[in-house]
């Protein structure tokens, strides 16, 4: 295998692949339309919010994609009830200051900045793949490279996709860049054991798919996207991609890559980048048929994903899901700024459009009073 086709495989393989308290109303738990399922829906009075979160109180609620949604891919079917219970989550997508101080505080390094495992690359490779050249495997992440001109082929994500030795949080786009002055931007590069050590040293944890669809609804528990079902005003509501995708962005929202948090009006939660600017980390397996076999059990109470990843275009790759669209999603390709939109990514794999936000539970910060 050439270099040129190595790097072409391993990319499409890769890619497919505390607080204020305020005065509240006591602890409630609520029956759901199931009487055998209750849930946490207000916050107990000795409880803070903690810094840069908000409660999303417990719901029922129908995941996945609704019946109007003419942009539903198939794997956000068939919808299914679900019921969560309440919890905290960022208001912000993680950002690059943030993740500074943890790294700082720990000296963690990233996967992105490690020279790259041959022995674990090739557990997501057909078994007859040989080992690239050592230079190949030298540190780096995956960056986005603009289609200039001529026809493409939408579904060769190859064309735009470029293994760039160099790039990591640090260094976005390269050794060459820099993430001085975007303390505010959210880190990218992440892969999820990144995005999990994190999570420990934070003392929080990823969402689940359930969990980030909730916040993501907000108090819109049945539109398709979380300010309603038009996306007549999409440019002023989310950092996407406008115009033809790959070729030509009008950069009608102002921004031709990431953007710093909260350049968006929020959702009706007050959540800020649920859609758009990056894909989000969850803890769940990503299964393509897991949603039919929530279908098939009723309503479920806190589901949790399934319990290992399948993946019907690529068997090979150990996929998480990950929620929330990016800069580079456009309604041509894959509209997946909407609230049901849902993808597989490789738990090996980090590029320029991924990022993630973290939750806390009551029983989480119960067990960290204890352990004082």
């Amino acid at each position: 295998m050439t270099k040129t086709r190595f790097l072409i495989f391993f990319t499409s393989i890769i890619f497919l692949s505390v607080g204020c308290k305020k005065d509240r109303k006591s602890h409630s738990v609520v029956k759901t339309q199931n009487p055998e399922i209750e849930l946490i829906t207000l916050l107990p009075n000795d409880i803070n919010i903690p810094k840069g979160m908000i409660w999303i109180p417990g719901k029922q609620f129908i995941q996945g994609a609704t019946p109007d949604d003419t942009l539903a891919m198939h794997h956000e079917k068939p919808s299914h009830p679900v019921a969560v219970d309440g919890f905290f989550i960022d208001i912000t997508e993680v950002t690059n200051a943030q993740f500074k101080k943890f790294v700082q505080e720990t000296g963690y390094i990233t996967l992105a900045e490690r020279k790259i495992d041959w022995e674990v690359m090739k557990k997501e490779l057909p078994p007859e793949t040989q080992r690239p050249a050592d230079s190949l495997l030298d540190p780096g992440s995956l960056i986005f490279r603009k289609i200039s001109s001529g026809k493409s082929n939408i579904y060769d994500y190859s064309q735009w996709w470029e293994w760039k030795i160099g790039a990591n949080w640090k260094h976005p786009k390269g050794s060459k860049s820099t993430i001085e002055g975007k303390d505010d931007y959210p880190v990218v590069h992440v892969a999820y054991e990144d995005a999990l050590a994190y999570c420990k040293w934070a003392n929080r944890r990823l969402p689940t798919e359930a969990e980030w669809e909730l916040a993501s609804r907000g108090e819109k528990l049945e539109t398709i996207y979380n300010w309603g079902d038009s996306d007549d005003s999409l440019s002023e509501k989310a950092n996407t991609w406008n115009g033809v995708f790959p070729n030509t962005n009008t950069v009608e929202d102002g921004f031709i890559g990431i953007s710093p948090v909260k350049s968006f009006p929020p959702n009706s939660l007050g959540l800020y980048d649920m859609a758009g600017n990056v894909w989000e980390w969850t803890q769940d397996w990503y299964h393509v048929h897991y949603y039919r076999e929530l279908l098939e059990n009723g309503i479920t109470l806190n589901p949790k994903g399934a319990e290992e990843s399948y993946n019907l275009n690529n068997s090979f790759s150990i996929e998480k899901v990950i929620k929330g669209g990016s800069f580079l999603c456009n309604k041509s390709y894959c509209a997946s700024y909407r609230n049901s939109s849902r993808m597989g990514n490789s738990i090996y794999s980090s590029s320029e459009h991924i990022g993630f936000r973290t939750v806390v539970t009551i029983n989480m910060l119960k067990t960290l009073d204890l352990n004082k």
